[in-house]
């Protein structure tokens, strides 16, 4: 015996479908940047929202199909959007979740954070399609037809959910705002059903939700950690003493990616700026007008060291997220009447072009924390790079691995194929035993002077940790070594070991 939907106005089964599957893809979309301040952004956060989601949908459709199979009725579906609706709220506490659940290896808390924060949403959401398919169908004969349809309204509504959610949404409203939005709908739409659709219960509660929205935004419980967000990272800006000094600190999801002195561009704070330093001014004994492209702009703390210590310099900054720029240029220094030009878009995309000049200097610090681009590890990007580098000049990028990394390893073996001379410095000392150490390697066709390096600048960061060509071969014989390429980059995998290792920040 089949079930017959009472007939209301409300009963719209496709379109009912259509925007439980859009909201199961916002969910989805957002739970990277909800948890991207806490645990970054890489393969395994993917993986783990990835599958907690379809964990969710899949037993929520068996719990569904079964209750549907007993007690199929609107009042139930809409108890069950309605408590959708409550669970997806658990999304915004994410910090008092980050804080409350156990200290695990960071592979491990992406997983239990994924898992407290977006499994039970998802599964109450999966539950919708089986009782609207068990309650739309109320002629055995079109039962294929009726199924197809909301099949194809559900995948309709998850197509539409994703564009709108990654080209729209995020930018625009931010994650904790959308996540309300969610809730909101889903209430909404259950109360409906629990009410039959009756218009005085619909417009209380619709003033409900307006006015418990207007509160939770008066009461910042819309405002999530970051500054601003983007379509690419969660900004964060605070001040910090370091040595008696105010320092800038710029955070782009769970990184501290700069330190800038907003009265002193020449106060460098990272081992690896420093380093970068100390290369500068070796090549710039020759010729102290330099020019050079940096891909990522960051806090664009060593763009303005060079405009200040290289005055009239050609200093060109590549940086994917003009968000980013903007706040360089609000919270970070950068001066609206800045030499320094910018280019906001992918590195790759840049570098596809024809050579519109030469760089003495290009200077890699697009690699945030553990996500890094794969897109420009590889033997490809090395060789568009190459093109836009002087006969005689240096190209410098930092890395996070450890001395025993696959990441480490395959990186100096791929910058090896396309340059005659590859150095290795590491930025901290004991980066022998340390589980993670930043790394500065430093490529070119023409060898670095050793004596003018270790005679002159006897006392720099750079001379002091210089890795010779033993202990670089050492370090290669150390373990497999991998040729990167756009067919075969397996950078997350390669990182696995200290990426396991790493606990999650506490700071």
């Amino acid at each position: 015996m089949q079930s017959t939907p009472p007939p209301t106005w409300l009963w719209r089964p496709y379109l009912i479908v259509f925007l439980s599957s859009a909201c199961i893809m916002v969910l989805e979309l957002v739970a990277a940047r909800i948890l991207a301040p806490f645990v970054g952004v890489s393969l395994y956060t993917w993986t783990s929202i990835i599958g907690v989601v379809l964990a969710g949908i899949s037993l929520g459709n068996y719990l569904g199909g079964r209750l549907a199979d007993r007690r199929a009725s609107l009042r139930l579906l809409g108890s069950i959007f309605l408590l959708a609706g409550l669970l997806s709220l658990s999304a915004l506490t994410v910090e008092w979740a980050d804080r409350t659940l156990p200290g695990l290896p960071l592979v491990g808390q992406i997983l239990m954070l994924t898992l407290a924060l977006f499994f039970l949403p998802c599964l109450a959401l999966g539950m919708i399609s089986p009782l609207v398919a068990k309650l739309a169908v109320t002629d055995l004969a079109q039962t294929g037809a009726t199924v197809g349809k909301l099949y194809a309204a559900g995948t309709a509504g998850s197509i539409a959910g994703t564009f709108l959610t990654g080209f729209v949404l995020i930018s625009w409203l931010g994650t904790h705002t959308i996540i309300w939005g969610v809730a909101a709908i889903l209430i909404f739409l259950g109360g409906l059903f629990i009410a039959g659709g009756r218009p005085r219960a619909a417009a209380l509660l619709l003033i409900g939700l307006i006015g418990g929205s207007l509160a939770a935004g008066q009461l910042g419980w819309l405002q999530g950690p970051c500054l601003r967000e983007t379509n690419y990272f969660c900004i964060k800006v605070h001040d910090r003493e370091m040595e008696d000094h105010t320092v800038r600190v710029l955070v782009l999801d769970r990184l501290v990616h700069s330190y800038s002195s907003l009265d002193d561009p020449t106060r460098l704070v990272y081992g690896y700026e420093q380093i970068y330093a100390d290369l500068t001014a070796y090549r710039a004994q020759e010729d102290a007008h330099l020019s050079a492209l940096f891909i990522g702009g960051g806090g664009y703390t060593f763009p303005r060291y060079m405009e200040a210590v290289y005055p009239g310099s050609e200093l060109d900054v590549i940086e994917i997220d003009p968000g980013v720029t903007q706040v360089a240029y609000d919270l970070l220094g950068l001066q609206r009447d800045t030499t320094i030009r910018s280019f906001n878009e992918d590195a790759r995309q840049f570098l596809a072009r024809a050579p519109q000049t030469r760089y003495d200097l290009i200077l890699g610090d697009a690699f945030n924390d553990f996500s890094v681009p794969y897109h420009l590890t590889t033997h490809e990007f090395n060789q568009q790079m190459k093109a836009w580098l002087a006969p005689d000049g240096f190209y410098m990028i930092n890395m996070i691995d450890n001395a025993r990394g696959d990441f480490l390893r395959a990186t100096i073996h791929t910058l090896r194929q396309s340059f005659a001379h590859v150095y290795v410095t590491p930025a901290i000392a004991g980066w022998q035993q340390s589980v993670r150490s930043t790394f500065v390697l430093i490529a070119g066709d023409h060898p670095l002077d050793q004596a003018r390096l270790r005679g002159a600048q006897a006392e720099t960061l750079l001379a002091r940790r210089l890795l010779s060509p033993a202990e670089v071969d050492e370090l290669l014989a150390g373990g497999r070594v991998a040729l990167l390429t756009d067919r075969y980059a397996p950078v997350d995998q390669m990182l696995a070991p200290a990426f396991r290792e790493l606990a999650p920040p506490t700071d």
